[in-house]
This record gives structure tokens, sequence and C-alpha cells, in this order.
């Protein structure tokens, strides 16, 4: 905050707060959105089936993969 008022991006930190909060207010259908509509239903499935999900280790690790895979030659 301090950084963002001393760059003369804002004039204080009030400022600053103000216009963060009404950026978290705009974004809130859109979370409620993205959570009703990817995240339950993921949750949803997780829970159906415990043993389908996939490690973090072991999806990172694919992630990648692909990801050498598809910019290799750029």
């Amino acid at each position: 905050m301090r950084s963002r008022v001393a760059t003369g991006e804002y004039d204080s930190p009030s400022e600053v707060i103000q216009d963060d909060l009404e950026a978290l207010i705009e974004s809130g259908p859109r979370v409620e959105k993205w959570l009703r509509d990817k995240v339950t239903p993921a949750y949803d499935r997780y829970k159906a089936d415990p043993m389908k999900c996939v490690p973090i280790d072991v999806a990172v690790e694919e992630l990648a993969e692909r990801h050498v895979q598809a910019t290799a030659g750029m």
C-alpha cells in the first residue's frame, strides 16, 4: 500500500483501500459463478471417487512435460 502511494499511483492509503474494495466487490459475481460452475462440480467428483484424483506432484510433473513438448522448437 505504501509503495502505491509513494509512486504517486494513489494520494493516500485510504484511496488504495477504497479502490481495492471496489475491485473485490465487482469480482464477487464472477467468483461466485466460478465456484458454482467449476469448483463445486470438481469437488463433488472428488468426493464421489477420491481414487480418480491425480496427486499434485504427478499433475505438476505432467504439466511440466506438456509445456516442454508444446514449446519445443519455438
